[in-house]
């Protein structure tokens, strides 16, 4: 059978092998390593079967960790076994790779490498995770290319069988794993021919059995552990000549050769780089480009890690080669140099080299994925032109404090005018890469071109600008890197023109398609005057579509995808127009079709109406546009903000040196506020006159743009015009005026804020006292009433105004603001209601997932400051170990109090009994407190003996603080369960806050133990069989914690009070918060409705557990939600990740959602006879 030509990126070419090569993957979500995962699910749940006729069985595991012993289980019992991970994953898999490789057994771990989290996390690519386990004893084979990764994943299954060596199969992050490229597909045959069945027997007759019993794993002293270890030696030095062999035979299987170090150039080169991973490949590139200028250069590529073959290396070396550049994708502060570049110089030094050894220097390059073009490798190799070439070394970055860094020009490029490259402007939401992922495939797979794929996202989740970079020609693409000289850009977000260079890429004579809001006669004179001097300058051919309008009239709402995608290919020609629109057709069905029929025909339209709405824009002769680029952040904000921050909003932060960034990766809180995205396309616009004052809109709007606030009358006097206020619904208030202001610059359009409201127009049906319009003509008066709005007093009405009533929440600052959530997030507000509650005070400890990338990702963050200077301190440590994080915040804190008491104290004499006494006892009472600490500062300022020094820097610490431990499901119910379990059994007082959308949102939705029975999700594709994990029951258990379970959408107030109880509660507190999320498959503007129905059906009971009531004779459980009022599936049905189920199977889906009824039934009889246990008692 002839291998077919197919589209694909490397995660998926590496499950294709993985799946057919295996029984068994014990599986654990981590990006961007979880789509392997994924798809092993889904595959396994449609019965799929591996090259032995059996489906391979998938199994999630609760943390890497697990993943990792489920796998030496599975491998120690004889199975085929694999699994996929990257960064901190891979890291907590070392202790049993270690046993894995000491017990000799055959497996393949594929890992999408990544970096580890440092003075920051980062989810990019680079080899710092797999430079870790190098010392593991796994053999390590690094592919370059989404073809490399389906190969090598072959060669690595076919090796560890023979070898007995495991193999880490290791691809670089993002850059490959997620590059779309055509790739001959190896078949069953081919796989086949790879395998050899005797070692699979061999592999399955060296597990355990009780039929035939050994002791394997025991425990060695000292006369003979050092003996054994070396026993395995012979295994290790034939390692490589087994891979070699392998590679041969691959070879004779597909005709694809390779070599352990592949070297490409001259066969005189003077001058050698040394490489692995993506990076080569255009290392190579370039190497070509520059030999057909009669440059002496050329390349190795390192296939073979571990073990190091050092005769296969040197003989790879050209022999008249001179000076050598070693490159490594990774940072290992204070050692002599990078793991590549130490080998390359111990083989050289160990090998017979004949003559002059080369002079050898190592540098490091593409750290988190940073860029690595050909202008930087000719960079490297100029460097090598050099008597003495710098040594430890980097290129891609300036580096103006320890000088590291080597120039390069940047206007050097490889690229031809055979490829052709367009780069595409979208937005998350918009359907930009989905169009450019169908446009791809249908290219590459439908036409004899070459094509590849690879699409850059900021870390917003609402509104994140996505740029796809397509390119397709007659050769193989082996351009690891984005474009840098595009002949077609599409804009498909106008407001783009304004905030970025979209343009900077585009070559003389590209052509630009724009999304505009306007007539084509008035597109120009809407244009930014830079954007009109670079179309002028670069002679660009500009094209234009209003493709919203055009979507909102057939029913598509903001999903434009279909019509830009068809105008590329009307414009570009790169196939026939009507050839290209039945392959778009047929990409729509294939995209869409499980929607249904009428999804299929809207995009349908949407293709036949789009090139009657295409236009051609004449270009004037000169840019004449009024409009300027505005500045990236206000001019008034702080030199940081302006410099750093604002540069990293600009799209412009590679350009930023090593000393504009903080050396621990500290940075200032409230950032956010900075940063106007202007994303929404219609805003809420407040009635005064419907309004009922009841704050439930400000409560729930996930990006805290709403904002209700009392003032006084007289301060309306120099409001801007159009300021709207009305008289004060308060008994307490009610000589003061009422405003509530949106701030649309930062608003995301969601709705919940209109969808929320209970106050309807008596005088415009279907109005109410806050509804949506849309944001242009609105946009300069709302931001100077925004401004106004901000300099206004704070509230303050915990003074006077019980905090219990959600009314006066809302007059409380949000110290959680403008965050990168998505749109109509159902997290966030929770978050803000903490920061609105008790921010000033709070330590939170933030588990890794959703709430630490929207809540700590740069470039700015949400989490701020009051008009004090105070607001929420905040730190993420892992996904696994946050509940123990924040416990060592809360011993810290305590100890700190005992310490500063015990000073105060020792001082009493000097401070006075009196005030020594008052702040002793007076902890509770926290503004009194603030003002007993000034006064005591002020005191210590000038008194220099240790103790009033120490005192001094404690003395805040006498202000009560709270400690809130927050994090999603993944993290509460699976890998962060025992150090949770662990903390609330501490009787410590800290706060643990549980995001739960019942998925691991962040990494894409895939199944947790809180994920509910007959769900779908990613890892659990044939619906979830299992029940949720009822955390709340088991917190309770311990008696001595406090436990709710919340849902704003459904019962507001008593959110508001578990919170505020469970802070009160000196102990520790549980908060399980339903969250919606875009992983339910909802439409978002719905999120709180879904939340009632999940209340009103049972699934999730309202209620709080406070371990006081008890001292007063009292339950300590109350059920705060009634009995169930509906059936489970009216509120199931409403979610895709059940309806799915259904659709696809649908007498599994009755029979999954038979057995979830049950489940809410059975535990609301349980949570009922706990409530009512004390009264029978009694």
């Amino acid at each position: 059978m002839k291998p077919v030509a197919v589209m694909m990126d490397g995660n998926e070419a590496a499950a294709h092998v993985a799946f057919r090569t295996n029984e068994i993957a014990a599986i654990y979500p981590i990006t961007p390593s979880s789509p392997m995962g994924e798809l092993a699910d889904a595959w396994s749940a449609r019965g799929e079967t591996n090259l032995w006729g059996t489906v391979p069985r998938i199994i999630e595991m609760q943390s890497e960790g697990g993943a990792a012993g489920a796998v030496h289980g599975a491998l120690q019992t004889g199975a085929l076994t694999t699994t996929f991970t990257a960064s901190q994953g891979l890291l907590l898999m070392l202790p049993n790779m270690y046993k894995i490789a000491g017990e000799l057994t055959s497996t393949v771990f594929h890992v999408a490498a990544r970096s580890v989290a440092a003075q920051a996390l980062s989810i990019f690519g680079d080899h710092s995770d797999v430079m870790a386990a190098r010392m593991t004893g796994w053999g390590m084979l690094f592919a370059g290319s989404v073809q490399e990764v389906m190969d090598f994943a072959s060669i690595a299954q076919s090796a560890t069988l023979a070898s007995r060596v495991p193999m880490l199969h290791v691809f670089d992050g993002f850059r490959t794993s997620h590059e779309i490229a055509k790739v001959h597909r190896l078949t069953d045959a081919q796989l086949r021919e790879m395998i050899d069945d005797e070692l699979v027997r061999a592999h399955r007759d060296r597990g355990l059995s009780p039929d035939r019993p050994f002791i394997r794993g025991t425990a060695q002293n000292p006369d003979v552990f050092f003996q054994a270890r070396e026993s395995v030696n012979p295994y290790y030095l034939a390692a490589p000549e087994i891979v070699q062999q392998t590679m041969d035979r691959f070879a004779k299987v597909t005709g694809r050769k390779y070599r352990l170090f592949d070297y490409v150039g001259a066969p005189d080169a003077k001058r050698v780089l040394v490489l692995m991973g993506s990076g080569a490949e255009t290392v190579d590139e370039t190497v070509a480009h520059m030999r057909s200028r009669g440059e002496k250069v050329g390349v190795v590529k390192v296939r073979l890690y571990r073990p190091f073959a050092v005769q296969a290396f040197l003989k790879a070396l050209p022999t008249t080669v001179e000076s050598i550049a070693v490159l490594d994708r990774t940072k290992e502060p204070g050692s002599v140099g990078e793991p590549l570049y130490q080998d390359v110089v111990t083989a050289l030094h160990e090998g017979p080299w004949k003559g002059k050894l080369p002079h050898v220097v190592g540098g490091r390059y593409g750290l988190s994925s940073k860029e690595f073009t050909p202008a930087m490798v000719k960079g490297v190799f100029c460097l090598l032109r050099k008597k003495a070439p710098r040594n430890h070394f980097t290129v891609g970055i300036h580096d103006d404090v320890t000088h590291t860094s080597i120039e390069y020009d940047p206007s050097y490029t490889t690229e031809t005018a055979q490829v052709m490259r367009a780069v595409f402007w979208g937005l998350g939401s918009d359907g930009t890469v989905g169009a450019n992922q169908n446009t791809i495939k249908i290219i590459g797979e439908r036409t004899p071109n070459h094509a590849q794929g690879y699409f850059v996202y900021d870390s917003k989740k609402a509104g994140a600008r996505t740029v796809s970079h397509l390119r397709f020609g007659p050769q193989p693409i082996k351009s690891a890197y984005l474009i840098g000289r595009a002949n077609f850009i599409g804009v498909h977000q106008f407001g783009f023109l304004t905030r970025y260079d979209v343009l900077g890429c585009a070559e003389d004579g590209a052509t630009v398609l724009l999304n505009a809001p306007y007539p084509p006669d008035e597109v120009w004179q809407n244009l930014p005057q830079t954007v009109q001097q670079q179309i002028v300058d670069k002679c660009l051919s500009v094209y234009a579509i209003d493709a919203y309008r055009v979507a909102n009239e057939l029913g598509l709402g903001a999903r434009i995808n279909t019509i830009m995608q068809t105008c590329f290919f009307a414009i570009s020609g790169v196939l026939p127009r009507d050839e290209a629109i039945d392959m778009i057709k047929q990409a729509i069905r294939d995209s869409y079709g499980k929607r249904g029929e009428i999804v299929v025909r809207r995009n349908f339209a949407a293709v036949d109406a789009s090139l009657g709405q295409l236009h051609e824009i004449a270009v004037r002769s000169s840019a004449d546009s009024g409009i300027k680029m505005p500045l990236p952040v206000a001019e008034h904000a702080p030199t940081f903000v302006r410099e750093v921050t604002g540069a990293m909003i600009a799209g412009s932060g590679d350009g930023l040196p090593v000393s504009a960034l903080p050396v621990d990766g500290t940075y200032p809180s409230g950032t956010a506020q900075w940063e106007k995205r202007n994303i929404a396309r219609e805003v809420p616009v407040w009635d005064p006159d419907t309004c009922i004052q009841c704050g439930k809109c400000v409560l729930v709007c996930p990006h805290a743009v709403i904002r209700g606030k009392l003032l006084d009358p007289r301060e309306l006097k120099t409001a801007p015009d159009g300021f709207l206020a009305a008289k004060a619904r308060w008994r307490e208030r009610s000589d003061q005026q009422y405003t509530l202001q949106v701030a649309v610059e930062d608003c995301t359009g969601c709705r919940l804020c209109v969808e929320i409201c209970p106050a309807k127009n008596k005088q415009a049906v279907g109005l109410k006292a806050i509804n949506m319009e849309a944001v242009e003509p609105l946009r300069e008066q709302a931001r100077q009433h925004w401004q106004f709005f901000s300099d206004l007093p704070a509230n303050r009405p915990e003074s006077d105004l019980p905090l219990a009533q959600v009314k006066n929440v809302q007059l409380l600052d949000p110290l959680f603001e403008f965050s990168g959530a998505c749109a109509g997030c159902g997290e966030t507000p929770y978050l803000k209601l903490v920061s609105q509650l008790f921010g000033d005070r709070s330590m939170i400890a933030n588990a890794t997932g959703c709430s630490s990338i929207y809540g700590g990702n740069l470039p700015t963050t949400p989490w701020s400051v009051n008009k004090e200077g105070r607001g929420p301190a905040w730190s993420n440590s892992l996904f696994e170990d946050n509940a123990e994080f924040g416990l060592g915040m809360r011993v810290t804190l305590d100890k700190q109090i005992e310490y500063a008491r015990e000073l105060l104290v020792r001082m009493k004499s000097t401070i006075g009994q009196e005030r020594v006494d008052a702040l002793l006892d007076g902890m509770d009472d926290i503004d009194a407190q603030r003002e007993r600490v000034k006064d005591l500062k002020t005191r210590l300022a000038t008194d220099h003996s240790p103790e009033a020094r120490d005192l001094l820097g404690l003395a805040d610490r006498l202000v009560r603080k709270t400690v809130w431990i927050v994090g999603g499901d993944g993290w509460a119910y699976d890998i962060g369960f025992g150090g949770l379990d662990h903390v609330l059994a501490s009787g410590r007082n800290v706060n643990l806050l549980v995001l739960d959308t019942e998925v691991y949102s962040n990494t894409g939705g895939q199944s947790s133990k809180a994920t509910p029975l007959a769900a779908v999700a990613k890892y659990a594709a044939a619906g979830k069989p299992t029940p949720k994990k009822d955390l709340g029951l088991m917190a309770m258990g311990y008696g001595n914690v406090y436990v709710a379970s919340i849902a704003m959408g459904a019962g507001d107030t008593q959110t508001v009070k578990a919170i505020l109880e469970a802070e009160s509660y000196d102990g520790p507190s549980l908060i399980i918060a339903y969250s919606h999320c875009i992983a339910h498959g909802i439409d978002m503007t719905k999120g709180l409705q879904q939340q009632k129905l999940a209340v009103d059906s049972g699934y999730w009971p309202l209620y709080r557990f406070d371990p006081r009531r008890d001292a007063d004779g009292d339950n300590p459980l109350q059920l705060d939600s009634k009995a169930p009022s509906i059936p489970l599936e009216t509120y199931a049905y409403n979610e895709n990740r059940y309806r799915i189920l259904k659709q696809s199977a649908p007498a599994q889906a009755a029979t999954l959602m038979k057995a979830a009824q049950q489940v809410v039934t059975d535990r609301r009889r349980q949570y009922e006879e706990l409530a009512e246990k004390r009264t029978r008692e009694s």
